[in-house]
């Protein structure tokens, strides 16, 4: 498997965090390591995946939802 880090910034609001974990958990992808700040208007994921699947694909997913506004592979 291998393991990709990943940064997503995303407009705070109380769902948000779900809507990104179901995301990468239904697309086949597995959390390894989360970290999440916030402030009143901004939420900021830096998050590790495993898979065996293109991390394109997860992150063309996350970008489709509404309060996100940057997803990308960190190098």
């Amino acid at each position: 498997m291998k393991q990709y880090q990943l940064t997503l910034q995303a407009q705070w609001r109380p769902e948000v965090l779900e809507r990104v974990l179901r995301v990468v958990r239904h697309r086949g992808y597995r959390v390894s390591q989360l970290h999440m700040t916030s402030t009143t208007e901004q939420i900021c994921l830096d998050f590790s995946v495993l898979t065996e699947r293109p991390i394109e694909a997860l992150i063309n997913q996350l970008d489709k939802l509404f309060d996100v506004q940057y997803v990308a592979v960190k190098a």
